[in-house]
């Protein structure tokens, strides 16, 4: 017993004198003076922080409307060559069905070169360009030729760096944009988060650059708005199917219905909720 009192001992003296910071230190060196979240730590603790809350392929195995709701809440994180992480909570996104769908791209189940993500597994992403400049990023779901597109975040980390990204986008000088301004639409989005083609066809779950993590406060299903999509031109019935879903009070979503927010808060909360 003496022996072991005396290796105790050693050893708790050799952690005292040790250069290894504890895990709360670990976590400061996470956290920049202004408050912004930034991984400075290891690669191994970045790494072990990803896998204890990322969300994992059966999250996204889900019927598009059913994935579409599910994202509210969730975050997207993106980190950047240099090793910043940035990351938003998704408020606002759109569902886009498949075949049937005409306003989606995968409309009567035709498959090509550009919209292949869109059939490929649950996770992948399906990134296109729109006037030939902006990207729109959307994650496949349950179903042939199925896409949620991501519409509007909250930047909740790396705000200095959305800043930056979103600058360079631009076209000459401009004034600095507030926080609700970074990433309210999908290709404002994409702009902040350093999101291009490069990243079509890359799976959420297998991905360093790229990936989500679970929400701690997820909306319930009086907190939702489900309304019309927006852009989608003249496409018959489904121009006005409601099928864009955006956080309730959220002021980081990019465009509200008025009309359908007074007849929830008419209707007030259902009876189950």
């Amino acid at each position: 017993m003496p022996r072991k009192r005396k290796l105790l001992a050693e050893l708790s003296a050799l952690q005292r004198s040790s250069s290894i910071p504890p895990s709360d230190a670990l976590e400061n060196l996470n956290t920049t003076p202004d408050g912004d979240s930034s991984p400075k730590s290891s690669k191994y603790f970045a790494t072990e922080k990803k896998k204890s809350f990322q969300l994992e392929a059966d999250f996204f195995s889900q019927p598009c409307i059913s994935l579409a709701k599910s994202f509210l809440g969730q975050i997207l994180v993106r980190r950047l060559p240099d090793g910043r992480e940035l990351w938003g909570r998704i408020v606002e996104t759109e569902a886009y069905l498949g075949g049937e769908d005409e306003a989606s791209h995968s409309k009567g189940g035709k498959q090509t070169q550009r919209n292949a993500a869109m059939f490929m597994k649950p996770g992948t992403l399906y990134v296109y360009q729109i006037y030939g400049i902006y990207f729109c990023v959307n994650v496949s779901s349950q179903g042939q030729g199925a896409a949620v597109l991501l519409r509007s975040l909250e930047p909740l980390r790396g705000l200095d760096a959305m800043r930056e990204l979103r600058s360079a986008a631009r076209k000459g000088p401009a004034k600095p944009l507030k926080d609700w301004q970074l990433c309210n639409g999908p290709s404002k989005l994409c702009q902040a988060f350093g999101i291009d083609k490069a990243f079509d066809q890359r799976d959420l779950t297998q991905d360093a650059a790229i990936w989500m993590v679970a929400g701690h406060e997820l909306p319930g299903e009086q907190d939702v708005v489900a309304t019309t999509r927006i852009g989608v031109g003249n496409r018959g019935e489904w121009s006005h199917k409601p099928l864009r879903f955006y956080l309730r009070g959220n002021k980081f979503v990019s465009v509200v219905d008025k009309k359908i927010e007074r007849e929830m808060a008419v209707r007030g909360p259902s009876p189950c909720s």
